[in-house]
């Protein structure tokens, strides 16, 4: 394990402790999560090293990686994730300015999203660590999927006109240089896409310890919407709009009821969910997880 004296945002070292969070996923262990107090950057601490992370992840239930149908969790998340891919697409195109269209998807899982962006006419690249997943998106889509080492190389379009990262920031070691890669990377006017669950909603306050997108210690930070911003912004990127994920509140609840009771508590996840997104209709970075998006320059 590695103990971080400095925040990984602002380098203050200066911090307290917030909460301990269980492994549910994995090893059953317990996480600390602490807050910086220059920043407010949430993060685990301490965490697994750059080393030894990935054994967190060997599990038939991480299905961004496994791409598994069994289970209830794994259905629903399935077909949340087909229809939330159009979306998603939908939103970069409103936003997208120019004629060329590059896009880079890191941490891109099994390629399900670059794949659709590839039918609509984009240019696709994906970054993705794990082997396994890697193998399905080239196998299964027939897509260009590169590992880690990829994003300090020049792609075959050096300039990407959107950079995405869809639940991806929080995996992220390296958080400076990660920023500072898409930065170099990214064309002038281009989009950055960053979607994070969101520690402040009201499903995350009321389950409290329990709340499934913690999901230490694979998640290494645990943005605020106002941190997350501020984050961004300090590498060269202008915030232009924030969306909600409005189905992320019900997957997160049936999660979370899971882990609170030993049981699967659909209606008590469904009730969770519902009223979540009713609480943060009128705020998009209320939602138990949110799309922020940015533009460089």
């Amino acid at each position: 394990m590695e103990i971080l004296k400095e925040c990984p945002a602002c380098g203050s070292e200066n911090h307290s402790f917030i909460r301990k969070c269980k492994d549910f996923t994995v090893s059953a262990e317990l996480f600390s999560i602490v807050q910086c107090n220059a920043c407010q950057l949430l993060f685990t601490n301490p965490r697994p090293d750059i080393t030894e992370i990935s054994r967190y992840y060997e599990s038939k239930d991480y299905i961004s990686h496994s791409n598994s149908d069994t289970g209830l969790f794994n259905k629903v998340y399935k077909l949340v994730r087909n229809y939330s891919i159009r979306q998603k697409l939908k939103l970069i195109e409103k936003h997208h300015q120019g004629a060329s269209k590059n896009l880079l998807d890191i941490g891109c899982g099994t390629g399900e999203f670059l794949n659709e962006c590839k039918k609509a006419g984009w240019s696709v690249t994906g970054i993705e660590p794990s082997p396994k997943a890697r193998e399905q998106a080239i196998k299964n889509w027939n897509l260009k999927v590169i590992d880690e080492t990829g994003i300090n190389q020049p792609l075959d379009q050096e300039k990407q006109n959107v950079i995405s990262m869809w639940h991806v920031l929080e995996h992220v070691h390296t958080l400076k240089d990660r920023l500072q890669q898409v930065n170099r990377l990214l064309s002038d006017n281009g989009l950055f896409i960053v979607a994070v669950p969101n520690p402040t909603s009201w499903d995350a306050k009321n389950y409290q310890d329990y709340w499934a997108a913690y999901d230490v210690p694979r998640h290494l930070y645990h943005f605020k919407p106002e941190v997350l911003k501020k984050t961004v912004s300090n590498f060269g990127f202008k915030h232009i709009a924030s969306e909600p994920m409005p189905f992320d509140s019900y997957y997160v609840s049936l999660l979370s009821e899971k882990y609170m009771t030993g049981k699967s508590g659909i209606i008590g996840a469904l009730k969770s969910g519902l009223v979540s997104n009713i609480k943060a209709a009128k705020n998009a970075e209320a939602y138990s997880s949110v799309i922020y998006i940015f533009r460089k320059g």
